[in-house]
C-alpha cells in the first residue's frame, strides 16, 4: 500500500506543482485578452479565432475556426486528464467507496438545481428565460487552479472531491445543453460514437497496455460525438474512462497518460481557452445588465445557489449517512468549494452563445458570467484559506 500511496501522492504533487504556474497563466491569460479587447484589437483577435484550419470533403468535415478548434477539441484533451484522475481515484483512491463517492455526485444536482431555480425566479416569462442553464455548471479548470494556489493548506482530498463534482457538473450541463439547447442529436453519428467505445472496451478486455493506441480511437470518438449535435469535449471523459488502470505500485497505462498530458493541459490548453473566450469588448449597456433579470439570475445563480446547493446536498448526505465529505474536511471546507464551484466560465459561457439570439444579451451574459466567476474564485480562495488557518488554531 506504501507504493501505492507513493504513486498517488506523486501525481498530485506534480499535478499542484503544474497547477501553481497553470493557475498564474490563466489569470494572466484573461487580463491580456480583456486588455487587447479593449484597446483597439479586438477585431484582430476576433480575426485570428475565425480564421479557419482544417479539412474537408463531401464525406468528412473537420475544417473549422481556431476558436472552435480551442474550445470543442483542446478542451477535450482537458476532459480526457479530469477523466483519468477521476477513474483512477474511483479504483484507487478518494472514490474508490460508494459512500465516498456518492456525495459529490448528490452535491453536484443540488449544486446545479438550485442556480437554475434563481435564475428563473428573476427571468421566467421574460425573453430572456432561456438561459436558465448558465449559472448549473462549474468551470474544471478555473476552479482547479484556484484550490491548487492552497497546495498543503488544504486537504488533499478537497480537490479531488471538486473535481469529481465538476466533472459531473459539467456532465449535468452536457445533458442540459444535449436536451434543451441542441437543435438536435444525429443518431447515426452518435451511434458511430458507442461503436468507437466497444471497440476501447475490448481493448481494455484484451490488457492492451499501450495507453496512446487509446487515443486513435478516440480521436473518431471525438468526431462523431462533435457531429452527433453533443458538445464534444465529452468525448474525453468517455476514452478516459476505458484506460486500464490498477491497485498496485506498478505504473498503469491510466497513470503513464496522465504524467504526459499534465503540464502540457495545465500550462497551455486551459490559458490559451481562457484567453479565446474572453475578448469582451465593454460597453455602457453591458455595464446596466449586470443588474438587470438576466445579470442577476446569473450572478446570484452562480455567487449564492451554487454554494447553497452543494451545502444543503452535502449535510442532507451526511446526516442522513448516505455518503462522507472528504477525508479531513469541515462543512467551512464544503462551503468554500461551493464558492469555487460558482466559478461558472466554460460552460456558463457556452451556454449563453446557445441562449439568445440576441448579440447585446450574449455579451451581457459572458460580463456577468466573467465577474461573478471572479467573485466567486476569491470568496471560495479567502474562505478554505481561512478554514486552514481555523484547523491549526
Amino acid at each position: 500500500m506504501a507504493g501505492i500511496k507513493g504513486i498517488n501522492l506523486s501525481v498530485f504533487k506534480k499535478f499542484s506543482s503544474s497547477g501553481n504556474l497553470g493557475g498564474l497563466l490563466l489569470f494572466m491569460a484573461v487580463i491580456l485578452s480583456l486588455i487587447l479587447a479593449n484597446t483597439g484589437f479586438s477585431d484582430s483577435v476576433k480575426k485570428i479565432l475565425d480564421s479557419e484550419w482544417g479539412f474537408e470533403s463531401n464525406t468528412v468535415h473537420v475544417k473549422y475556426s481556431v476558436g472552435m478548434w480551442i474550445n470543442d477539441g483542446l478542451m477535450a484533451v482537458f476532459f480526457l486528464l479530469v477523466g483519468l484522475e477521476i477513474k483512477r481515484e474511483i479504483v484507487e483512491g478518494e472514490l474508490s467507496t460508494p459512500k465516498k463517492a456518492v456525495l459529490p455526485v448528490i452535491a453536484a444536482f443540488g449544486g446545479a438545481a438550485v442556480p437554475a431555480l434563481i435564475y428563473f425566479f428573476f427571468n421566467g416569462g421574460t425573453d430572456t428565460s432561456a438561459g436558465w442553464g448558465i449559472p448549473m455548471a462549474t468551470d474544471i479548470a478555473f476552479a482547479l487552479a484556484v484550490i491548487s494556489l492552497l497546495d498543503k493548506r488544504i486537504p488533499a482530498s478537497l480537490k479531488i472531491f471538486l473535481a469529481a463534482l465538476a466533472i459531473v457538473d459539467d456532465l449535468i450541463a452536457i445533458l442540459v445543453i444535449a436536451i434543451f439547447y441542441s437543435e438536435g442529436i444525429e443518431w447515426m453519428y452518435l451511434g458511430a460514437a458507442v461503436i468507437g467505445m466497444l471497440i476501447l472496451i475490448l481493448m481494455n478486455r484484451f490488457n492492451i497496455k499501450n495507453p496512446f493506441l487509446y487515443l486513435i480511437p478516440g480521436i473518431f470518438i471525438w468526431y462523431f460525438v462533435h457531429h452527433s449535435g453533443i458538445h464534444a469535449t465529452i468525448a474525453g471523459v468517455m476514452v478516459a474512462m476505458t484506460l486500464p488502470t490498477n491497485d498496485t505500485d506498478v505504473e498503469s497505462p491510466l497513470e503513464k497518460l496522465e504524467h504526459v498530458l499534465l503540464k502540457p493541459v495545465n500550462l497551455l490548453i486551459v490559458p490559451l481557452f481562457a484567453f479565446a473566450n474572453t475578448n469582451i469588448v465593454l460597453k455602457q449597456e453591458m455595464v446596466e445588465g449586470l443588474t438587470s433579470p438576466l445579470g442577476l439570475g446569473i450572478s446570484l445563480g452562480l455567487l449564492f445557489g451554487k454554494p447553497v446547493g452543494i451545502l444543503a446536498a452535502s449535510f442532507l448526505c451526511s446526516k442522513l449517512k448516505i455518503g462522507q465529505l472528504p477525508e479531513n474536511s469541515t462543512f467551512l471546507h464544503m462551503l468554500g468549494l461551493g464558492l469555487l464551484a460558482g466559478i461558472g466560465f466554460t460552460m456558463s459561457i457556452f451556454i449563453s452563445i446557445l441562449s439568445f439570439n440576441s448579440p447585446l444579451h450574449v455579451e451581457e451574459a459572458k460580463l456577468s458570467v466573467l465577474l461573478t466567476s471572479l467573485m466567486a474564485g476569491i470568496a471560495g480562495f479567502i474562505v478554505l484559506k481561512l478554514s486552514s488557518h481555523r484547523k491549526k488554531a
